[in-house]
């Protein structure tokens, strides 16, 4: 396979000479996204082999676009420039793109990781962020944050990339499973980086929990529904809750029983209707895999004859 190695980075001149080097000594192509950092990261880069393309723009997610606007590869590595992620186990993210299970592969963290690699804040906020995408997207996937991973080239052309910021992950995660691309994890090890992050735990960590609810619009717009149904539901049983205690108390309340019984009617329909459409959209997403699937059996069939 052609494998490019994109590594965005912004100042990373302490630990991005090792991240090339070990790239370039397995024989890989390295492509620097940078965005006009202020020391010697971009020398630094090229001397140790590495092809560097100064952004047009600014934020990860914007560097993340324009890189793979300019790559062609067959597979695509994403990794950071801090030195957090081992070169040398970039196998493990594409032997399963070789084997062909798997279009997209993220590196789970949590897998293996150093003492001092994540904070407190960092660790629970990691946890309740993956615990939420996988409430609103039900897949199991431990790890949508980790910015270690590798995707072919059908992916990494085919994601349509809006957030600029430190939501891009969440977004390659999304744009993947919405339409209908294989996404797996594979555990890596991750170490405590030398400089200081540049991601701000609770004004990044709420934009990338305000992303995940956004972005349920691309993978299901239907479940959009399954919030406000279950909105209705509990404000009819918290009014509904009141008429009971208050006719117990001999007063009744015959215009709030009535709004009591529009919530949680509205609320149940809402959910019915959720459930239609999202398996609806689900169903389309089954068949565009199998359409992948077809196109890539017959291209297989003429490769061999």
């Amino acid at each position: 396979m052609d494998v490019t190695v994109v590594i965005p980075t912004l100042n990373e001149e302490e630990a991005i000479g090792e991240v090339v080097e070990g790239f370039v000594r397995q024989g890989y192509r390295v492509l620097v996204i940078d965005g006009n950092s202020q020391d010697r990261t971009r020398e630094i880069a090229r001397e140790k082999g590495a092809e560097v393309v100064i952004q047009s723009g600014k934020g990860k997610g914007q560097a993340v676009a324009e890189a793979f606007e300019i790559v062609n590869s067959d597979v695509v590595v994403l990794i950071d420039g801090d030195g957090s992620y081992l070169p040398d186990e970039v196998e493990k993210l594409l032997k399963p793109i070789k084997k062909g299970i798997a279009d997209h592969v993220v590196g789970n963290r949590f897998a293996n990781y150093e003492k001092g690699a994540f904070t407190r804040l960092n660790l629970f906020g990691n946890k309740i962020l993956n615990f939420f995408f996988r409430l609103a997207y039900g897949y199991e996937l431990r790890d949508i944050l980790s910015g270690y991973r590798a995707m072919t080239r059908d992916v990494y052309k085919n994601v349509d990339l809006k957030k600029p910021g430190f939501e891009v992950e969440t977004e390659l995660t999304v744009e993947t499973i919405a339409k209908g691309f294989r996404i797996m994890e594979v555990p890596i090890t991750y170490l405590k980086r030398g400089g200081k992050t540049k991601l701000n735990p609770l004004k990044d960590g709420f934009r990338i929990g305000k992303t995940i609810y956004e972005l349920l619009s691309r993978y299901s717009p239907a479940r959009y529904l399954y919030f406000f149904g279950f909105g209705f539901i509990v404000a009819g049983l918290i009014s509904g809750c009141y008429v009971v205690i208050e006719w117990f108390a001999r007063v009744t309340h015959f215009l709030l029983a009535i709004l009591t019984a529009l919530f949680i009617i509205t609320g149940v329909q809402l959910l019915m209707f959720g459930l239609i459409a999202d398996f609806i959209f689900r169903s389309n997403v089954e068949f565009r895999k199998e359409i992948r699937r077809l196109r890539e059996a017959i291209e297989g069939e003429g490769k061999r004859d």
